[in-house]
C-alpha cells in the first residue's frame, strides 16, 4: 500500500486553521477521516494481488452479460449499505472475478463509510485455526477467531476449497451461526455451484464423477443457513485469465 502524501490543508497534522466567528482556530481536517480508512484497508489483510480492486476497474466482458449485472448488484449493494438485511454469496468458476468483486465492495465500504471488514482465504483460516492447536504456537483459536467473528463486514474467499471433514463443517457452521445471530454482515465467494448434482451413485456403490454443488461441499444444514444470510450473485464467464493467454498468441 503507497503512502498517503501529506495533507496540503494541514501539512500531516489532522487540524487545519480557520477563521471562526472573526477569531482564528483550528477543526478537523477532513484528512482525517481518509487516515482512517486508509488504517481499516491496511488492517483488512487484502492480500497484495487484490489490493488495487476498485468497482471502478471491474470492466465486464460483453459477451458475459452475468459480469454486468453482478456489478450492479455489489454497487447497489454499497450504495445501501449499512441499510442492508443480508450479505451476498458469489458463485462462478475460477479466474471470473469474484474474488475482484468482493474485495472492490469492502474497498469501497471503507473509503465510503469508514466500516471494519476483514478478508480472508478460507483454506488460509482453517490452517491458522489448526496452527493454533500447537502447544508452541504464539497465539490462541480466540484471537484468530476474535476478528473474524466481531468484524463488521467478513469477505470468506473460496468457500469449499478446503476438504469438507466434519471439524472444517463445525468450524464454518460456528462462524457462520455467530454472525447470523449477531446480524452481521458476511460476503462469500465459492467457485461451487448451486443446484442439481451431475454425481450419480450406481447400484454396486460406486459413483459416476460429475462436479459436486455447493450444498454437497459444505452440507445442506449450512447452504440453507446460508439462502438466510446472503443474496446470491452468480457469474457464468470464461477464465479471464485463459482468454488473455490466448490473445499473446
Amino acid at each position: 500500500m503507497e503512502a498517503v502524501p501529506e495533507c496540503p490543508d494541514c501539512d500531516g497534522s489532522g487540524w487545519k486553521r480557520m477563521d471562526l466567528a472573526g477569531r482564528q482556530g483550528v477543526a478537523p481536517c477532513s484528512c482525517r477521516e481518509q487516515s482512517k480508512a486508509q488504517q481499516l484497508i491496511e488492517a483488512a489483510r487484502i492480500p497484495p494481488r487484490y489490493q488495487e480492486c476498485l468497482l471502478e476497474n471491474f470492466l465486464p466482458r460483453r459477451k458475459h452479460p452475468t459480469l454486468g449485472k453482478a456489478k450492479t448488484m455489489a454497487s447497489r449493494f454499497v450504495e445501501e449499505y449499512p441499510l442492508v438485511d443480508s450479505g451476498l454469496l458469489i458463485l462462478g468458476p475460477c479466474g471470473v472475478g469474484k474474488t475482484h468483486l468482493a474485495v472492490s465492495i469492502i474497498h469501497a465500504l471503507m473509503l465510503r463509510y469508514e466500516t471494519w471488514c476483514v478478508f480472508y482465504d478460507f483454506r488460509e483460516l482453517l490452517k491458522q485455526i489448526q496452527s493454533s492447536f500447537n502447544a508452541v504456537a504464539k497465539t490462541n483459536e480466540w484471537q484468530i477467531l476474535e476478528p473474524v467473528l466481531q468484524c463488521e463486514v467478513l469477505l470468506l474467499d473460496d468457500l469449499g476449497t478446503e476438504r469438507p471433514t466434519d471439524w472444517v463443517r463445525d468450524t464454518f457452521a460456528y462462524i457462520i451461526n455467530h454472525r447470523y445471530n449477531q446480524k452481521r454482515t458476511t460476503l462469500i465467494t465459492s467457485n461451487f455451484q448451486d443446484g442439481e448434482s451431475t454425481r450419480r451413485k450406481l447400484p454396486d456403490g460406486s459413483v459416476v464423477s460429475g462436479e459436486e454443488t455447493l450444498a454437497e461441499r459444505i452440507g445442506d444444514r449450512l447452504r440453507s443457513r446460508l439462502y438466510e444470510m446472503c443474496k446470491v450473485i452468480r457469474i457464468s464467464a470464461d477464465d479471464f485469465r485463459v482468454e488473455i493467454k490466448q490473445a499473446q498468441y
